[in-house]
C-alpha cells in the first residue's frame, strides 16, 4: 500500500470528489539526527515483537470486558510508539476521558502513527480506508476496536457511510475519523471535508477537534519525516521513522464543539478546521526560522 493515494487500486477511475495531496517524497526533510543501524534494527525488531505480542492478546480480547480490551488496546499502542522511539506528549488529555456518550474525533492526517498516538492516549473506534484492515498490528486492532470502513471507489457508498457513522455515534462511541481523507506533509494539512460532519450533526454528538504534531527534541523543530505520502510503501515509512534521533509527537486534544453550534456540516468542518490551526500554523517566529533554514539548505 503507497501513501496518500493508498484507497486506490491500479486502474481505478478517480472521481473530483477524491481526496488528494500535493504531497510527496519531495516534501520530507532530510536533516534530522539519525540513530545508528544496531538501534534501528533493534527498533524493527521490538515492532515485530509487538506485532506477535498482539497476535496473542487478539485471542483474549472477547472475555476481558470493554475496561480490559481498552488497556490492551492502550498499551499496545504505547508499546508501537516506545519499540520506535517516539515520544508522546498530551495536552487537555482530560478531554478524551468522557465515557457514555458518542463523540466525533477529528485530527490531521500526516502518517501512520496519527493511528498510534490518538488510541495511546484512548482507544476508540475509528472512520478508516478500507485497505487499512490489511495493516499488520494497527489493522487488527483498528479492526477488533469496532472500525467503521469507508471505501472510496464511488460516490454511492457516501451516503451508507455517513448513516452508518451516525449510527454508531448515536449508539455512544468514540469514533476518529481524519476529515483531509488522505494524508499531508504535516507542515500543512488539507481542507477539513464537511461530509463525515454530517454524521456527528445527524448523529446528535459533539466534535472533538485533536491537532497531532511532529517535532525533534534536540531542536524543537517541526519535522515532515514521519510523513506517510506519494508513492512510498507503509515499510518505507516505517524504517524511515525507526531511523529518527529523538521524534516527539505531540497530541494537542482542543476545545470541543457542542452539538447545535454549527448551522450546517459546513460551518461544522470550517469550525474544526480553524481549532487544528491554532496549534499547527506557524507563528511568525516559526516563519522565520523555516525561512532561514531553506536558505542554509541552498
Amino acid at each position: 500500500m503507497s501513501g496518500s493515494d493508498g484507497a486506490f487500486a491500479v486502474g481505478t477511475a478517480r472521481h473530483p470528489w477524491f481526496p488528494s495531496s500535493p504531497c510527496g517524497t519531495g516534501c520530507l526533510a532530510g536533516r534530522e539526527a539519525l540513530v545508528g543501524r544496531a538501534r534501528r534494527w533493534w527498533r524493527l525488531t521490538a515492532v515485530v515483537f509487538v506485532v506477535l505480542l498482539s497476535l496473542l492478546l487478539l485471542v483474549v480480547l472477547p472475555v476481558v470486558g470493554s475496561r480490559g480490551r481498552e488497556w490492551v488496546a492502550r498499551s499496545v499502542f504505547r508499546s508501537v510508539l516506545l519499540a520506535m522511539g517516539v515520544r508522546l506528549e498530551v495536552s487537555g488529555r482530560d478531554a478524551l476521558g468522557a465515557r457514555g456518550r458518542g463523540v466525533l474525533v477529528v485530527n490531521n492526517h500526516t502518517s501512520w502513527l496519527d493511528i498510534v498516538a490518538v488510541n495511546a492516549v484512548r482507544p476508540m473506534r475509528a472512520m478508516a480506508k478500507k485497505d487499512i484492515a490489511s495493516w499488520p498490528v494497527l489493522g487488527w486492532l483498528v479492526s477488533a476496536a469496532g472500525s467503521v470502513y469507508v471505501r472510496r471507489e464511488g460516490l454511492r457508498d457516501l451516503p451508507g457511510t455517513v448513516a452508518e457513522l451516525a449510527d454508531v455515534l448515536r449508539g455512544g462511541s468514540m469514533v476518529n475519523v481524519t476529515p483531509e481523507g488522505t494524508t499531508w506533509c504535516g507542515l500543512t494539512h488539507g481542507r477539513f471535508r464537511p461530509a463525515m460532519f454530517q454524521a456527528a450533526i445527524d448523529g446528535g454528538v459533539p466534535v472533538l477537534p485533536v491537532a497531532l504534531r511532529f517535532r525533534m527534541k534536540a531542536d524543537g523543530a517541526q519535522t515532515t519525516a514521519p510523513a506517510f505520502i506519494g508513492e512510498e510503501t507503509i515499510i518505507d515509512s516505517v524504517r524511515r521513522v525507526a531511523a529518527l534521533r529523538g521524534l516527539v509527537l505531540e497530541v494537542h486534544v482542543l476545545e470541543e464543539l457542542a452539538p447545535g453550534r454549527a448551522a450546517d456540516r459546513h460551518e461544522l468542518a470550517a469550525m474544526a478546521e480553524a481549532a487544528v490551526d491554532t496549534v499547527l500554523l506557524p507563528s511568525p517566529a516559526e516563519h522565520e526560522r523555516l525561512a532561514d533554514a531553506e536558505l542554509q539548505r541552498r
